[in-house]
């Protein structure tokens, strides 16, 4: 049974950090891609980063690249999500979701491990807060 569970948020004042954890089981943790998302009061979740199993690949959306970095352990079938200098807009429920992409490199585009739709398997979802 494919298993996700986020952990890590919290309340923070804006300009702090968090580090999120993605705890993953049931699958094949090199051949996934992971990516962790986001679902803001109102309005429909977005990607914010993801990181590619086969290869290590990463990439974040513009509005936190410099401030949030994505990152794994291999031996704990464990991702990341290191988030500083957090602004209120960040404000957020996060999700993390995986993937298998093997054979898919013909398929994959800049954006296709951004968009929800492409992904199987979801976490429950971990509250952040950015206080002004």
């Amino acid at each position: 049974e494919v298993q996700l569970v986020e952990s890590g948020g919290g309340l923070v004042q804006a300009g702090g950090s968090l580090r999120l954890s993605c705890a993953t089981s049931g699958f094949a943790f090199a051949d996934f891609a992971i990516g962790w998302f986001r679902q803001a009061p109102g309005k429909e979740r977005e990607g914010v980063s993801y990181i590619r199993g086969t290869d290590g690949g990463t990439d974040s959306i513009d509005s936190v690249k410099g401030r949030f970095t994505i990152s794994r352990d291999n031996a704990k079938n464990t991702v990341y999500l290191q988030m500083n200098s957090l602004k209120p807009e960040d404000t957020a429920i996060y999700y993390c979701a995986a993937v298998g992409i093997i054979g898919l490199d013909g398929v994959l585009t800049m954006t296709t491990l951004f968009e929800e739709a492409f992904y199987d398997y979801w976490g429950q979802g971990t509250q952040v807060t950015v206080s002004s």
